[in-house]
């Protein structure tokens, strides 16, 4: 007979993975092999990219934040040879939030190149009901991938921030966060609000993606040696954001603010809906 995980075991691991756990942590405390945690992972995290493709269709959001979160497969950039994968090096997660119900719509992991910004913005576009209005940091690839996605219907400005980070001088900090120096706003395309072009919501859902998937913790050994696995993983986090953890300023999930579903996910409806 197979060997099978009960739905209440699967439960558990996919908890413990979403809420920032490590694989070989949770095979400790469950006492369930670290392959196997992987499989399910993987498993319910590919199922997850469906759920996540399939509900986040004719959303009506108006003020949508763009970022992009930095992390590596297998090693990171600097470390790369020309005999290794592809894969290998430095990835890039774009993710985008509404700001007033704190909904992630989309993200996209790959290179952080004009391809991959196109493709997230042209996916975000497919899912809006109506013109949003759209804020991005200054990197360059995003204002020719509105214009692919959107055309002229979008309002779109820019938080252009400038932080001093001399490591040099400062060796001890090296580690720390660089401090802020300025900001200022810019429109690009439309007539967007300007006090409400910002980043800070998306870097806010930045920190608190780092907080709980554990290949993207800073200075881990639990780093993804594997693309699929990094994407999958990423899913499972979004989605478990999306319709499980409950949000302490909307005291709900960012699914039931947005009007997507009616009511709290526990991990094991997650599971179960993408088994």
């Amino acid at each position: 007979m197979a060997n099978v995980l009960s739905a209440d075991k699967q439960a558990a691991i996919i908890a413990a993975l979403a809420e920032g756990s490590s694989i070989r942590s949770i095979e400790r405390i469950t006492g369930v092999h670290r392959d196997t945690i992987m499989r399910l992972g993987v498993k319910v995290g590919k199922g997850c990219a469906m759920l996540l493709d399939s509900k986040m269709q004719d959303l009506d959001c108006n003020y949508l934040q763009l970022d992009e979160l930095w992390g590596f497969i297998g090693k990171k950039e600097r470390h790369c040879s020309i005999d290794d994968s592809p894969e290998f090096g430095d990835v890039w997660t774009f993710c985008a939030i509404d700001s007033e119900t704190k909904l992630v719509p989309s993200f996209k992991c790959g290179k952080r190149t004009h391809e991959l910004a196109t493709e997230f913005a042209m996916d975000i576009a497919g899912r809006m009901r109506h013109r949003v209005q759209v804020s991005t940091d200054a990197m360059h690839s995003y204002i020719g991938a509105m214009e692919l996605a959107f055309g002229a219907d979008v309002d779109y400005g820019q938080c252009v921030k400038v932080y001093v980070h001399d490591t040099a001088e400062h060796p001890e900090r090296k580690y720390s966060a660089p401090s802020f120096a300025s900001a200022y706003r810019r429109p690009i395309t439309g007539n967007p609000e300007m006090e409400r072009v910002s980043t800070s919501h998306v870097e806010r859902l930045n920190a608190t993606t780092r907080l709980h998937v554990k290949r993207l913790n800073r200075l881990t050994l639990a780093f993804s040696k594997k693309l699929e696995n990094f994407q999958a993983a990423i899913a499972l986090h979004f989605a478990y954001y999306n319709f499980v953890r409950r949000h302490n300023t909307l005291r709900m999930t960012p699914a039931m603010a947005a009007g997507i579903e009616r009511d709290f996910w526990s991990v094991g409806d997650l599971v179960e809906a993408v088994s």
